[in-house]
Order: C-alpha cells, then sequence, then structure tokens
C-alpha cells in the first residue's frame, strides 16, 4: 500500500499486516473498517421526542425488528468491529443476520439492483451515498433516526452528517472521523537544526520553504522526504484549507476557482522541491509503510500527513522512532480535523429496511462503543502496547470512550500524539455531499497527477476537471 489517499482510504489495511505479533496496533487501524453507526436513545443524549406513527404503507421504523437482515461491507476483523456486532446482534435477538464481508462494489450493487435482490444494509464511501441516493438506489433514514430518538446532527459531528444529506434528507448512517495532522519524526528534526515549532501549514511558501530544506536527495531521487502531503490523496482537504472547495454546498462541481488553481500551483512547487512527482512516487512506492522499516523507523520521512490510524500502526514501534503531532492550522492559525469516512444505507429495494435501521442504531450506539472501548483496552492491557483511542464519528461516543479508557501510556511522545489527535476534532471539516462526488473526486486526482508530471498547467488541467464534472452534473438529477 502506498500513502496515496492514506486520510481517508483504510479498506484493506487489515491484509497488510506483516506478523501476528503486530495484529492489535495494525488491528486498531483495521477497527475502523469494522462496523459502526448511530446511538441508541438510551445512551444517546441527543434523544427526541418519540417518532410519530409511520405513514400508510411506509415502512415501521419503531417496531420490534424480526425476520432476516442481509448486510454487505461490513467485516467484524478485530474485536472493535466485533465486540460492536456482537452488541447489536444481542439487541435484536429475533432477527437473522448474515454478513457479506466483501467491500462494496459500485457495479456489483448496480446489478443487485436491477434484479431486485439488493442487501438490507450497505457500508460505503461517505462520497458515494448522495450518488446513490440522486439515482434512487438507497432511501432517506430521517425515520429511521427519528423512530429511536437519535438526533444525527447532535449525535454526530455534523460534517459527516452533511456528507450522507441529498436534497435535505438524511441517507446514510456516517462511520468514524479520523483526522489528519501532521506527524513529526522529531530525530529528524533535531539532526536538521529545524524547531518543532517551525513545523506549521499557516504559510504555503514556509512549508515548501520547510520541504525543500529537510529534504534529502540522491541525484534526482528522493531518500528523505521533508514534508509529504499525501498529495493527491489530500488535494481537496489542501484546497479546502486554503480558502477553496472542491465542491458547492448544493454539489456541483468548483474545480476551477481561482483558489484551488492557486493551491494546484503550491502543489507542484513543493513537489518539485523534493525531486518532483515522479521521484517521489517511486518513493513512496518503495517504502515498508506498515512494516519494521516504515518511514519513521527509517528516517525516510521528516513530517507527513497522516490520518489517526496510522498512529495505530507507529505504536507497534514506539522505542524505535521519535514522534510529535501538529495540528493541521489554516492561515490564520486554526486548527483544522479533516476525514473522509465510511457509512451505512439501507437500499431502496431492501426487504427489512425496519431491521437495518435497528441494527445500526445499535451497532453504533454509546453502549456498543463502549463494549468496543472495553474490548479494545483489554487487548492493550494483554500485550501491553498503547491505546491510542477510538475515533468513532460521534462526539459522544468520542468522549465517553477517551474517558473511561485512555489513558496515560506512560510514553510522553505518543500522549502528547495522542492529544493532538483529540484536539483537531473541535473543528471538524469534510468535503460534503455530492450527486457526483465520485466522479469530482476522479477528476480533480487527474488534474492533479497530470499537473505535478508536468504534462499540463494548473488552471488547464483543472478547467478539463471542471468540464468533465460539469457533465455527470448536468446528467444527474440534483443538476438537471
Amino acid at each position: 500500500m502506498t500513502a496515496t489517499h492514506r486520510s481517508t482510504t483504510l479498506d484493506g489495511l487489515h491484509r497488510l499486516r506483516r506478523t501476528p505479533q503486530q495484529r492489535l496496533r495494525r488491528g486498531l487501524a483495521a477497527g475502523v473498517l469494522g462496523l459502526g453507526l448511530l446511538g441508541t436513545a438510551a445512551c444517546n443524549p441527543a434523544a427526541q421526542n418519540p417518532a410519530p406513527a409511520p405513514e400508510e404503507g411506509g415502512t415501521d421504523f419503531a417496531s420490534a425488528p424480526t425476520g432476516s437482515l442481509l448486510i454487505s461491507g461490513y467485516n467484524p476483523s478485530d474485536e472493535v468491529a466485533q465486540s460492536r456486532a456482537d452488541h447489536a446482534e444481542a439487541q435484536l435477538a429475533d432477527v437473522e443476520i448474515s454478513l457479506d464481508t466483501t467491500s462494496f462494489d459500485t457495479q456489483k450493487f448496480a446489478a443487485q439492483a436491477a434484479s431486485g435482490d439488493v442487501p438490507d444494509l450497505i457500508r460505503a464511501d461517505r462520497n458515494l451515498v448522495a450518488t446513490l441516493a440522486d439515482q434512487e438506489l438507497v432511501q432517506p433514514i430521517d425515520e429511521c433516526f427519528a423512530a429511536h430518538q437519535v438526533a444525527p446532527r447532535e449525535y454526530f459531528y455534523p460534517a459527516t452528517v452533511d456528507d450522507v444529506t441529498y436534497d435535505g434528507a438524511v441517507y446514510g448512517v456516517p462511520e468514524f472521523f479520523q483526522p489528519s495532522a501532521l506527524l513529526v519524526n522529531t530525530r529528524v528534526l533535531e539532526e536538521a537544526g529545524v524547531s518543532l515549532e517551525e513545523v506549521s501549514t499557516s504559510d504555503p511558501q514556509a512549508v515548501v520553504e520547510l520541504g525543500e530544506r529537510l529534504t534529502e536527495l540522491d541525484g534526482d531521487n528522493p531518500t528523505r522526504l521533508g514534508f509529504d502531503a499525501d498529495i493527491p490523496g489530500s488535494a481537496a482537504m489542501w484546497m479546502t484549507l486554503r480558502g477553496g472547495a472542491v465542491q458547492a454546498p448544493d454539489g456541483r462541481p468548483t474545480l476551477d476557482t481561482p483558489e484551488n488553481v492557486a493551491t494546484l500551483t503550491w502543489m507542484k512547487e513543493l513537489m518539485d522541491a523534493q525531486g518532483g512527482y515522479p521521484s517521489i512516487k517511486s518513493f513512496k512506492d518503495s517504502q515498508d509503510v506498515f512494516g519494521d522499516a516504515n518511514p519513521y523507523v527509517a528516517d525516510e520521512v521528516a513530517v507527513a500527513t497522516w490520518a489517526q490510524w496510522y498512529v495505530n500502526v507507529l505504536s507497534d514501534y514506539a522505542d524505535d522512532i521519535e514522534l510529535a503531532a501538529v495540528p493541521i492550522t489554516d492561515a490564520s492559525g486554526q486548527p483544522f480535523a479533516w476525514a473522509g469516512g465510511s457509512a451505512f444505507a439501507i437500499p431502496t429495494a431492501a426487504k427489512n429496511p425496519a431491521a437495518a435501521c435497528a441494527w445500526a442504531i445499535e451497532a453504533t450506539s454509546t453502549d456498543a462503543w463502549m463494549a468496543a472501548g472495553e474490548a479494545r483496552a483489554a487487548t492493550v492491557e494483554e500485550e501491553g502496547s498503547i491505546n491510542t483511542g477510538l475515533f468513532t464519528g460521534s462526539p459522544v461516543a468520542d468522549q465517553a470512550v477517551r474517558e473511561a479508557f485512555v489513558t496515560t501510556s506512560g510514553n510522553e511522545q505518543f500522549d502528547q500524539v495522542i492529544d493532538t489527535y483529540y484536539q483537531v476534532l473541535s473543528n471538524p471539516r469534510t468535503r460534503g455531499a455530492s450527486a457526483v462526488g465520485e466522479q469530482i473526486g476522479n477528476d480533480l486526482e487527474n488534474a492533479v497527477v497530470v499537473t505535478l508530471s508536468g504534462e499540463t498547467d494548473p488552471q488547464t488541467a483543472l478547467t478539463e476537471a471542471q468540464a468533465s464534472s460539469t457533465r455527470a452534473w448536468e446528467q444527474s438529477r440534483a443538476g438537471s
């Protein structure tokens, strides 16, 4: 696995573990892949008044769930995922639950929808939910929330709810919010005579200068990256941080704005200062990101953008690295927590939407997350490792788990890193929802790659990307 899209993409991480001894800490990252959804009224302080009776012919989400339930895209690969699934199953005693643990596949789901044989609940990237809603393949779940007395914008980080809102209705249950920050190799900084206070994203030009200062080259090939900004994977984050946006609040693409052009120009400057995109990509592709010679052990990086899950990986190597975390900040110095993630949605043709709703509610109730926190704490104690926390997508559950299970580890550097990731949650940001979110993401990545490779200039690349995404938008229900 390369570092590309590492700020948001966690699927398949469990398949990359190298040894059974590393299963725990890597499993903590893989635990992000397990199911996680809402909260029950019993443990959700955002509980509302009892829901009204369903309209005639509609789903009675408040009724006791029964029958069979097929869930697709959820893999209980570690104790965090398994404990939440166990909690949900215990609450749905009269439901026979089956799991399709393979990752969500758009083409497979479209074929299932065409045949009328769909799962009752799917897990997909949040950027896909509005597209599925626009195509009327998933159903709004506001009544599901209401029936279980859950106020989604109070129980979840509002930004994650924005990701799954289409035409004023909520279509998905957000899963996880793993914020990004800068992970700093303080050993490299010390050798280079750079202080931690000099590491900041507030001044774009200073980032370029810092990257060039800390980079080591063998000819034109980097042997150490000074500032790895996870480009193109985090391009949308950097554009948002610099005052741009890849899409408007209504979901229409806005790729070619002056702010985005300026940010892409900065990306090219940052890459060129460290050897250029082709050489950097080749170097990163060769790195042992999850192994004993990972970039922080091998001193192959000084500063890099990473989502919180990578801290779990690095905790395997606490004795071999020197680490600190610095918040990503905007021009005013305001911390900025960016994350993508997944969500659960109920297909329009689901045979048992009431059970799907109930299972989702139970699986990410605060009770379920506390069970997961307890299971993780037990494993951490058994292995003598570091508990880096669970970042659930709910501030309610995050706080409860942190207070109960995330204690001082005895390792000052990791305590500082863990605390930093919790601190940045005060300003969560995401891309938001779009009926053509996947298309926008693909067009943005293509524009970034051709620019960084020197095939075209930033303005031309983003103009072409905007034209492509606009064509998709005009063909959507939202844009027609």
